[in-house]
C-alpha cells in the first residue's frame, strides 16, 4: 500500500525525523493561504500523486508546467496550484496516461548545502532490512544503481535493535558527512530504521535527503510503501489509503476477496492458487502470448466470486481471450465448473474462453461444462490450454 508524500512526512514528524513545515491544499485558494501561513517567503508547491519523478513530470493539459514548482509570492503559489489541481501529471513512473492531481503541499524553502539519497528495503537474501545511502541525491536512483552501483552504500541491521551508531559513522564517512552533522545523522537514521520496522514498511525512501547550511539533516521528500500483509496490525492505514490512486479493478478484486494485478497483455487469466497463476502466465508467454492479469480466486471461491472475477477480467478492454486454469484440491472441479456456467450466463462472453480443469471430481466438472450451452474450448493440460488460447488470437 502506497501513501502520499505529505502523509509520509506526518509519520516522520511522529518518529522525530526532521521535515520542513508544510500545508496540504486541495484548492488554489488554500495554496495561497498556505503560502502566507508559512511566512510569505520562498516556498515549493508539490503535486501529490503515488509516483516519483514529479519534479521533471509535465501535465497533459499544461505541458510547460512541472509537478514541483518554486514560488516566491502568494499569487505564484495560487497560480501553481491552479495549474496542478485537477490535471493529469505524467512522470517516468505513471505511464503516458498520467495521474490526476487532487491535492498539493505548499512547503517552506530550505537552505540546501548538499543533496543525498537514503532508502530502506528488505534484503530477502540476507533476511534483514538494509539502509542504503548515496551522495547522488535528487536524481533517479535507479539510474545510479544501474550505471554506478559502487556509489550506493549499504548497511544491514537487526530489526529488533535497529541500526547501530558505528554503522551510522561508517556511512557518514562514505557520504562525506562531518562535524555536528554526524550527530544529526545518528538520530535521523536510527529514527528512520525504527519507523521502517514499527510501521511495517516495505519501502521507505527519501530523495533528496538534504544537509542544510547549518549541518542539519532534513527529509525533503518521502516515498513510503506499507506491507499489505501487515494491515491487520494497522487500523489507521485505511484512513491514509487513497483509492483514487489505485487501479479500480484491483480495488474491486480486493473487496471481493480476490488477488488481482492488472498487466499489459491481452489474455485474461482466472486461476486458483498463486503459484499456479504464476506458472500459467509463464506458459502463456512461452507460447507467444501476453497475460493481461494475475488473478487468484483462491481455494474456496464460490459462484459469486468467480462471476465477479470474470467481470473484472472482461472490464479490461485489452482482453481478447480468457484462460481458466483450475486445479481442484480443496475446491472441487464440479464446484468451479458450475460457477463458470453461472458466470458465463450472468456476464456473457464476447471473447474466446479456454478452460482447463484437473484434480478432485474433474470428470464431473468436465461433464458439467460439456452439457452446458456455454461456448468454450476445453483443454487437457496447461500446455494445451496455453497453446489453444494463444491460437484464438490468430
Amino acid at each position: 500500500m502506497k501513501i502520499h508524500e505529505y502523509q509520509g512526512k506526518q509519520l516522520f514528524n511522529k518518529f522525530g525525523v526532521k521535515v520542513l513545515e508544510n500545508r496540504v491544499a486541495k484548492t488554489a485558494a488554500e495554496a495561497e493561504a498556505a503560502y502566507n501561513d508559512l511566512g510569505g517567503k520562498i516556498a515549493v508547491v508539490k503535486s501529490q500523486i503515488h509516483a516519483g519523478g514529479r519534479g521533471k513530470g509535465t501535465f497533459i493539459e499544461n505541458p510547460d508546467q512541472h509537478g514541483v514548482q518554486l514560488v516566491k509570492s502568494a499569487a505564484e503559489a495560487k497560480a501553481a496550484a491552479e495549474n496542478m489541481l485537477g490535471n493529469r501529471l505524467v512522470t517516468i513512473q505513471t505511464g503516458p496516461e498520467g495521474k490526476t492531481v487532487n491535492q498539493v503541499i505548499v512547503e517552506a524553502g530550505c537552505d540546501i548545502a548538499r543533496e543525498l539519497y537514503l532508502g530502506i528495503v528488505l534484503d530477502r537474501a540476507e533476511m534483514k532490512p538494509v539502509l542504503m545511502c548515496s551522495q547522488e541525491g535528487g536524481v533517479e536512483i535507479e539510474k545510479v544503481a544501474h550505471e554506478t552501483p559502487e556509489k550506493i552504500f549499504k548497511e544491514h541491521f537487526n530489526p529488533a535493535q535497529g541500526i547501530e551508531s558505528f554503522q551510522v559513522r561508517k556511512l557518514c564517512k562514505l557520504l562525506g558527512i562531518e562535524g555536528k552533522s554526524v550527530r544529526a545523522a545518528d538520530k535521523f537514521m536510527k529514527s528512520l530504521c525504527r519507523m521502517y520496522v514499527d510501521t511495517d514498511c516495505s519501502l521507505l525512501e527519501i530523495n533528496p535527503l538534504v544537509v542544510t547550511g547549518d549541518g542539519e539533516l532534513v527529509a525533503l521528500d518521502s516515498k513510503i510503501n506499507f506491507d499489505s500483509n501487515a494491515a491487520f496490525r494497522h487500523k489507521d492505514w485505511e484512513e491514509m489509503r487513497d483509492l483514487s490512486e489505485e487501479e479500480e479493478s484491483e480495488v474491486r478484486a480486493s473487496n471481493a476477496g480476490l488477488s488481482y494485478v492488472k498487466l499489459e497483455g491481452n489474455i485474461g487469466c482466472l486461476v486458483n492458487g498463486a503459484g499456479l497463476a504464476m506458472s500459467t502466465m509463464d506458459i502463456i508467454k512461452l507460447h507467444g502470448g501476453q497475460p493481461a492479469n494475475f488473478l487468484d480466486v483462491g481455494g474456496g471461491a464460490n459462484a459469486e466470486q468467480v462471476t465477479e472475477a470474470f467481470r473484472i477480467i472482461l472490464s479490461d478492454k485489452n482482453v481478447k481471450a480468457v484462460l481458466v486454469n483450475i486445479f481442484g484440491g480443496i475446491m472441487k472441479c464440479t464446484t468451479i465448473a458450475e460457477a463458470i456456467v453461472v458466470a458465463a450466463k450472468s456476464v456473457g462472453f464476447e471473447v474466446p474462453l479456454v478452460v482447463r480443469l484437473e484434480g478432485t471430481e474433474v470428470e464431473g466438472g468436465r461433464k458439467i461444462l460439456e452439457d452446458s450451452d456455454v461456448d468454450l474450448i476445453t483443454a487437457t493440460d496447461l500446455g494445451d490450454a496455453a497453446e489453444k488460447v494463444v491460437a484464438t488470437l490468430g
